[in-house]
């Protein structure tokens, strides 16, 4: 999985990717502060790293491997094990869509952190989809993110608590969907492309 390169060609291929990733990690930094009351987000918590598909750009697994080039021979031995045993079970699925754990999760955290994926970093919030209700994060219903105004009977977000709570802001759904994060607008502003998405697994397993 190694993609080592110097400075120059680094700059050439993540320059203006970087660029974007600041603009859009501020922009989901404020999203998450304006829902601070609802946000339980902390390390080791891991529910969003498993049993998922991880859709990922070609730059954003570029930028993933590049990561991993990084980390020292101990841990990247566990990220390949991690590998193995996912492509072991992918080849064993007869269903339709494969799920798995990120195999840069290590001990519950993210080994590649700096460098993971826009999936990864805008999970937690709701977000808006076009013609669908607004989708709220699953961890929701295992005890996290916006548990905590969620009514267990109709499994909706509940104004009642939010004003039993006494907070001020209600829960919002900001358009912060993979696709919407991910649209050619981005590119176009920031002078670089995505590429083909797909989930990750299937990158890796090229």
């Amino acid at each position: 999985m190694d993609n080592e390169m110097d400075d120059e060609s680094y700059r050439l291929m993540f320059g203006n990717y970087e660029k974007y990733l600041d603009f859009i990690t501020k922009k989901l930094d404020s999203f998450f502060e304006k829902q601070k009351p609802y946000i339980f987000c902390k390390k080791g918590c891991a529910k969003c790293c498993k049993n998922a598909e991880f859709p990922f750009s070609l730059i954003e697994i570029q930028y993933a491997l590049y990561g991993y080039g990084q980390l020292p021979d101990d841990i990247k031995k566990i990220t390949e094990d991690n590998l193995t045993k996912i492509l072991e079970e992918k080849k064993k699925f007869k269903g339709e869509k494969f799920y798995y754990n990120c195999p840069f999760l290590v001990n519950d955290v993210c080994s590649i952190y700096k460098y993971r994926g826009i999936i990864c970093r805008s999970f937690g919030l709701i977000y808006s989809v076009k013609d669908k209700n607004p989708q709220v994060p699953f961890c929701c219903f295992e005890g996290q993110n916006y548990s905590n105004v969620l009514d267990e009977k109709t499994k909706q977000l509940s104004s009642k608590k939010v004003k039993e709570l006494g907070l001020e802001t209600e829960p919002i759904a900001f358009n912060a969907s993979y696709n919407a994060l991910t649209a050619a607008s981005f590119e176009e502003t920031f002078n670089f492309s995505f590429g083909d998405k797909k989930p990750m697994i299937e990158w890796l397993e090229e």
